[in-house]
């Protein structure tokens, strides 16, 4: 009789252990998850590459810009950028020579209140906790991946002319962050009390 409980003990405590593995299992999907996205077309950073590439500077115009979804009325990506904005991203042109300068931002430092342009910024990512959920939870360690990529664009007018485009960003954001708290749930414990007591 001795041995069929043992055996049956071992046998609940193997369930038990089953059961609280597939349980961990099943709350890693419980992890928060994030996302960080500016509306726009483009799904990647080279869809986003290759929209700009069609509109060539001195042959586009600024109605053509709009006809590729670069409307700054319809776009929330798109910053207008009036001449000091623009003066302020080429004050480096200044201290070189005419001729060395790329012939758009010449055109646009000579022309003044004439010309201005659009930034554009467009970022998509998303942010995923990773780990065991339960130390995740109690706020023992906390890992975070996150992905995505970004694009950063410069377009400037010379009245409705395009005259200058230059493109940047990260085709691939692949960052992993780790925070560990040894004390878990009580690692702000000290610093609630210490701001409660300054009060």
């Amino acid at each position: 009789m001795p041995h069929i409980c043992n055996r049956l003990i071992r046998l609940i405590r193997l369930f038990a252990l089953l059961g609280l593995a597939a349980m961990a299992g099943a709350c890693t999907s419980l992890l928060p998850t994030a996302k960080t996205e500016v509306v726009s077309d483009w799904n990647s950073y080279d869809d986003a590459v290759k929209s700009l590439a069609s509109i060539t500077p001195y042959k586009a115009t600024r109605a053509e810009v709009h006809l590729e979804g670069l409307d700054p009325h319809l776009n929330p990506a798109i910053t207008v950028l009036h001449f000091s904005d623009v003066l302020q991203r080429f004050a480096a042109a200044a201290l070189i020579k005419p001729e060395d300068v790329d012939r758009g931002i010449r055109d646009c430092l000579h022309v003044g209140k004439q010309c201005n342009g659009y930034a554009i910024s467009v970022k998509k990512l998303e942010r995923r906790r990773v780990g065991n959920f339960w130390i995740d939870s109690l706020n023992f360690k906390r890992e975070t991946v996150t992905k995505g990529w970004s694009v950063d664009a410069l377009l400037v007018f010379v009245d409705d002319l395009l005259v200058y485009e230059l493109v940047g960003g990260q085709p691939t954001i692949n960052e992993y962050e780790v925070r560990r708290n040894p004390l878990g749930p009580l690692q702000g414990w000290g610093d609630g009390s210490l701001q409660a007591a300054i009060r």
